[in-house]
């Protein structure tokens, strides 16, 4: 057997850094970074709130208006943030959704995107009875937080490998 005449590190791929200089630039220069960075924060948050009151609801039986209030609220600020995402990655990477730098990103937040919809489709609609709307909600955000996990991932992988 033959040995490879490359030393290991050299047969690596090499990773594509997240953003290249003029896209780190364009992200830096836009206020759609700003406005992803207010945006997301507020989603956990009404998503923790939200969260909190469908279990309520599950657990009691109680609350259930205001459970869906916060499911409503928790999608209209994803839709915001999808679209005002979108716009910022047609800023920084030339194309509004599936850039490679965030591909796998915004494929699972189309699984999100769905569940919120299907969610919203099935109240208005009356299709769905209370329980299984709940339930649908709780899967779009176990989705949502693996989501989030992601782009989280993404961003410190990114940090530390710029200050390396």
């Amino acid at each position: 057997m033959l040995a490879d005449p490359t030393p290991s590190s050299l047969s690596r791929p090499i990773a594509r850094p997240l953003y290249t200089p003029q896209e780190r630039a364009r992200r830096d220069a836009t206020v759609w970074t700003t406005v992803q960075g207010v945006l997301a924060p507020l989603q956990f948050a009404v998503f923790l709130i939200s969260l909190g009151l469908v279990l309520r609801t599950l657990a009691t039986g109680e609350g259930y208006a205001l459970a869906t209030g916060s499911i409503l609220l928790k999608t209209a600020v994803l839709y915001t943030i999808m679209i005002t995402g979108a716009i910022w990655e047609k800023v920084v990477f030339g194309q509004y959704l599936f850039a490679p730098a965030f591909f796998w990103e915004d494929v699972v937040s189309f699984g999100v995107i769905a569940l919120h919809t299907l969610y919203v489709i099935g109240l208005f609609s009356g299709w769905a009875s209370a329980d299984a709307l709940l339930f649908i909600a709780l899967a779009a955000y176990a989705i949502y937080v693996v989501n989030a996990a992601q782009f989280v991932w993404k961003l410190r992988t990114a940090r530390l490998a710029a200050s390396a």
